[in-house]
């Protein structure tokens, strides 16, 4: 039927694992809380359509599915679980939501990308996760006495 071998793995693969981690579905599973290891923001978490994996994605976040690249969009099915549209085309007015390892402020090489919506969701990311980590210091205060 033709050479397959050469086509790149795809989610219904037997190398779920491998997949599962290129796509960014590396999340804890619960009972552990949905928080970005990188930056500590909570997340949205679901599993996914690899056996034992979960997947963070960008909490109340839903873009347009043509401002992601492919491989980039995940949709989240009634039942709650996520899967990646892959190099599907998304029908006109499409929407889908973001791996929160594309947005987070503390990005790896392969994950960060330079489109204009991801940088400034990035930006407000960084801003985020600055508020959690640096609160004032409690001897800096005026004493209420």
């Amino acid at each position: 039927m033709g050479d397959t071998e050469s086509f790149p793995t795809g989610p219904d693969h037997p190398d779920d694992d491998l997949q599962a981690l290129h796509e960014g579905a590396d999340a804890p599973p619960p009972p552990a809380r949905p928080d970005c290891p990188d930056c500590g923001l909570r997340q949205d978490r679901y599993p996914t359509l690899y056996e034992d994996h979960w997947v963070l994605l960008e909490p109340g976040i839903t873009v347009p599915s043509h401002h992601l690249p492919p491989r980039r969009r995940w949709l989240v099915t009634p039942d709650g679980i996520a899967w990646n549209m892959w190099d599907a085309e998304p029908t006109l007015g499409a929407t889908c939501r973001v791996a929160h390892h594309l947005v987070c402020p503390c990005p790896t090489a392969d994950t960060w990308w330079p489109w204009p919506w991801g940088s400034a969701r990035r930006e407000e990311n960084d801003r985020r996760a600055q508020r959690l980590f640096n609160l004032p210091d409690l001897r800096d205060l005026p004493d209420a006495g």
